[in-house]
């Protein structure tokens, strides 16, 4: 450790300018950076990761999992993860499918971790296959595009119905670069709706950027996360090596019009003045410049170096799922009249759980505020 002095509410690790704050989240993440090698291999053993996908999988998911038990699930936990994620070139060398896979994977560890501790958390089967995608993705073969406002409305609707069911704790698990339309989605279903619960969307490699650092910055990666690149491969060769041919991978690099500086990268690692996703023409588009759906090195990649992230991230969402069920128990909101402009005798019918009696439908409750336009 270090000699530098330390800013109040700030844990300090063994890099200078690598600081994490003194709280459960941030102890959960100084403790994930300072465990050993074969420690990240049992948190990882912990979740069983890695393991196939379990799209079809009886009991994984809401959608496959029979409904009785649904239900018993339900009110020993009614949060649900959402994974989204995208059909998109990640280069000649793995599979359109990855941000997907990705998020499918992570939520699935969590679901059998919590499981083990008798609360399993939720699943959604992922709504979001072909997502909403920057400009500069455009005319990229293997790459479907959804129209963002296309995309926020058939979200909302999806929002709504498990709301419906009882799953009033929403946590939506994104890989891809859509997240401005996922943001855009939980504020439009609330001035919609206007329903007590937790809405939340995470980026999940942004929630974690401290393990993709590059080895410069007292990381493991060559390279800085970009797309198809050593961290999105790396990953790859951790949760599915059967869908990665490393003889077909590539290196590239994009064409920037401005010098170093001005937009960050993509789990935004060194706090530039804007996000990458917030601007155009300043590069070059994917097809002009990088028609190899890599942007960056997949030929560094590693199955190890993708350990820690992925720990990393498993070992949040159990965080913040045991936190939310701590502060809102199964069945429990947030204070209507704290979070809607609604009163608590006009929402009691809809917050009962799904055919219980006296329960109401959320489809029958009449829209408040703005956005109340069908």
């Amino acid at each position: 450790m270090s000699d530098k002095k330390v800013p109040e509410g700030l844990l300090a690790t063994d890099q200078p300018d690598l600081f994490f704050e003194d709280n459960s989240v941030g102890r959960m993440k100084k403790e994930v950076w300072e465990s050993s090698d074969k420690e990240i291999d049992d948190i990882l053993a912990e979740y069983d990761i890695p393991s196939p996908v379990e799209w079809a999988k009886p009991g994984s998911y809401i959608q496959t999992t029979v409904r009785h038990e649904v239900v018993d699930n339900r009110r020993k936990n009614d949060i649900v993860l959402i994974p989204v994620g995208s059909t998109e070139l990640h280069g000649s060398h793995t599979v359109s499918s990855m941000d997907t896979l990705f998020v499918s994977a992570i939520c699935e560890g969590v679901r059998r971790y919590t499981a083990i501790k008798g609360a399993p958390v939720n699943i959604a089967l992922p709504p979001l296959n072909y997502g909403a995608h920057p400009y500069h993705h455009l005319g990229m073969p293997g790459t479907a595009i959804i129209r963002e406002n296309v995309l926020r409305e058939y979200m909302i609707d999806v929002m709504l119905g498990l709301w419906n069911d009882g799953f009033r704790k929403q946590i939506i698990i994104n890989n891809h670069g859509q997240l401005w339309a996922l943001e855009a989605t939980i504020q439009q279903f609330q001035k919609q709706y206007q329903l007590p619960g937790i809405f939340r969307v995470i980026d999940w490699h942004r929630a974690v950027r401290e393990f993709f650092r590059t080895k410069d910055r007292g990381g493991k990666w060559d390279t800085n996360f970009v797309h198809a690149d050593e961290s999105e491969t790396s990953l790859g060769l951790l949760l599915f090596p059967e869908m990665v041919h490393m003889d077909h991978a590539v290196d590239t690099e994009g064409k920037s019009y401005l010098p170093e500086g001005h937009f960050d990268k993509s789990v935004d690692p060194f706090g530039r003045p804007s996000r990458w996703s917030e601007g155009e023409g300043h590069f070059a588009i994917e097809i002009a410049a990088t028609p190899e759906g890599v942007v960056g090195k997949a030929k560094n990649a590693d199955p190890e170096k993708a350990k820690r992230p992925m720990a990393a991230i498993l070992r949040y969402l159990t965080l913040l799922n045991d936190q939310t069920l701590e502060a809102f128990p199964p069945g429990k909101t947030p204070p209507t009249e704290e979070v809607t402009l609604r009163t608590e005798a006009e929402m009691e019918p809809y917050l009962r759980e799904p055919l219980s009696p006296g329960w109401k439908s959320v489809y029958g409750l009449p829209r408040i505020g703005q956005g109340t336009k069908l």
